[in-house]
């Protein structure tokens, strides 16, 4: 058995992050054509709210790879969990502090849509 053979295949955590994208952007576009601009910002900032802490959990969470870097893993995982917890509640109050006006059925149905994207993309997104 070679060394590319004991190397595990990297998650495809990114297309999980892509797709909670294309569905941010589907669901802001719906909300402006049944609704208006106010909607579809909000829907827009709810996903917004929902992936980028997920992207930054992408790519600080898979960093390191190997048997050799165990330890490194780890650590990264556990770091790019609490950076991602802390950055989802910075965005959810600079949402709620400086946007006027904001509707916030809105912004948390689309947070609640892109946040089950991401459950349930092992159907979606097939290794």
């Amino acid at each position: 058995m070679g060394a590319k053979s004991a190397q595990l295949r990297r998650p495809k955590v990114l297309r999980v992050v892509a797709l909670q994208v294309v569905v941010t952007l589907l669901v802001t576009l719906g909300s402006f054509l049944a609704k208006g601009s106010v909607e579809a910002y909000s829907a827009l900032l709810g996903g917004v709210v929902c992936f980028l802490p997920n992207l930054y959990f992408a790519w600080a969470a898979f960093r390191y790879q190997g048997a050799q870097a165990a330890k490194q893993i780890v650590r990264s995982f556990y770091k790019a969990e609490a950076v991602k917890f802390g950055l989802t509640a910075v965005l959810f109050a600079l949402v709620f502090a400086l946007v006027r006006p904001l509707n916030p059925i809105y912004f948390f149905l689309t947070y609640a849509v892109v946040q089950v994207v991401h459950w349930l993309s092992p159907l979606v997104i097939k290794r």
